[in-house]
């Protein structure tokens, strides 16, 4: 007796008429007709079953906190950093906890099962830590929430940011953030990088480092990551996010970058909404697109997920929390138009993040963790293509999110009938 079985589904690496048995948390059997029994059955009717998305880039302390105190009216980074600034010593730890768990809630519906957030420690109270350290524990059932600590001023630049950071890892925080390139000048941030990889090295950390957030082509940190990354031994537990400098580069440059970062084990967490809405904002044209140089990076062998980063926040005032959302702009921006490129931008969101986050147990073999999403879809190319509806969202073997598919029924004259956009794929 299955918990739950899962009929005739079809898996990201193409098997159809697949079904999926889960019991006590997790995926028993992945096979062709099971007969077992189960207490609850779904019938996919040949449609796309997933791991669920991962999102490896968010901010949640600022989720939602669109308008407040104001708006962001030139668009620009630096504004938004501005703002958030002008945010933080009004908000409480009760204002972000309600924001992050609506969001979470939002999350949820979209088939969402992990989020690393960055948190800024860039605050005395540490009440961003605070507030996500208990969002954390309240969503621990069905979202794994990882949480970055994050001196947004520059923990050279800010003069309580490192002292803020040690408490932040200090009272539970996963990973070691930084943002090199908001330091007083390049040595500066140069400089945080060792200081950080070399704490995140002492304690067994992760780091996640904000780098080369910028148009600037001399801004090279991440040089530098891949560099203290392979001196203290931190290969595979070490992401660059963002990394749009990289756009403006030149190409001779990042001939000798990329293999450093191959080299080093370092992954690239591009943002793909937020990098093609904040960059290029000083060039008339030709405006460069921002999103760093995803096809290069992935060709040569470094993992890279796609982050959501922001939804409706100082930086960002759209956002749906879907990363579907996220896989279709980078597929734009990247110019990943084969079919080998589309199903590849699927991954971008769902198994390349999860690696990056270190995620255990997660996929569709028995023994993985029985968390999944049902996409209306038949596959990964036309899941990213329509943003696919989620049928059912399930998290350890329940099913904890449900919709109706979506029809759209037509009274045209002469011509009554219904339109399923899944239908225009190729083959139907």
């Amino acid at each position: 007796m299955f918990d739950l079985i899962i009929k005739n589904a079809t898996l990201p690496d193409g098997r159809s008429g697949v079904d999926i048995a889960c019991k006590d948390g997790k995926i028993s059997a992945v096979e062709p007709a099971i007969t077992a029994e189960a207490l609850a059955v779904i019938d996919a009717q040949g449609q796309l079953v997933s791991p669920p998305f991962v999102d490896p880039h968010f901010h949640m302390d600022a989720t939602l906190s669109l308008g407040t105190p104001r708006m962001n009216v030139s668009g620009t980074l630096l504004e938004g950093i501005a703002l958030w600034g002008e945010l933080k010593p009004v908000q409480s730890v009760d204002d972000i906890i309600a924001r992050a768990l609506k969001y979470c809630d939002l999350a949820v519906s979209k088939g969402l099962g992990a989020i690393r957030s960055h948190v800024d420690t860039c605050d005395d109270d540490l009440k961003g830590v605070q507030a996500l350290l208990e969002v954390r524990e309240q969503v621990k059932d069905y979202i794994d929430l990882q949480l970055v600590a994050f001196p947004q001023d520059g923990v050279l630049r800010d003069p309580t940011a490192m002292q803020n950071t040690l408490r932040a890892l200090d009272m539970g925080v996963d990973v070691v953030g930084g943002i090199p390139h908001f330091e007083r000048t390049m040595s500066d941030g140069a400089e945080s990088v060792r200081q950080l990889c070399e704490i995140a090295a002492d304690r067994g950390l992760m780091v996640d480092m904000h780098c080369d957030e910028s148009d600037d082509p001399h801004s090279r940190h991440i040089e530098t990551l891949a560099y203290e990354t392979q001196r203290l031994g931190l290969q595979g537990r070490v992401a660059g996010s963002h990394l749009t400098s990289m756009h403006s580069m030149d190409n001779y440059y990042v001939s000798k970058l990329i293999p450093l970062m191959v080299e080093a084990g370092v992954h690239a967490i591009p943002n793909p909404l937020i990098n093609i809405m904040l960059q290029g904002r000083h060039d008339s044209y030709p405006k460069r697109r921002g999103q760093t140089r995803v096809r290069e990076l992935r060709d040569a062998g470094i993992i890279v997920g796609f982050g959501s980063d922001c939804v409706m926040d100082p930086w960002y005032s759209l956002g749906t929390a879907d990363m579907l959302d996220v896989a279709f702009m980078g597929l734009h921006v990247g110019q990943l138009s084969s079919r080998e490129d589309m199903a590849w931008c699927f991954e971008a969101v769902t198994a390349n993040s999860a690696k990056i986050m270190g995620l255990e147990g997660y996929g569709l073999a028995p023994g993985c963790r029985a968390d999944m999403v049902l996409l209306q879809a038949k596959d990964k190319i036309e899941a990213v293509r329509l943003r696919a509806h989620r049928l059912a969202v399930i998290r350890a073997g329940k099913v904890i999110a449900r919709n109706q598919p979506v029809v759209t029924e037509l009274s045209l004259p002469n011509r009554p009938s219904t339109v399923d956009e899944a239908s225009f794929a190729p083959g139907q």
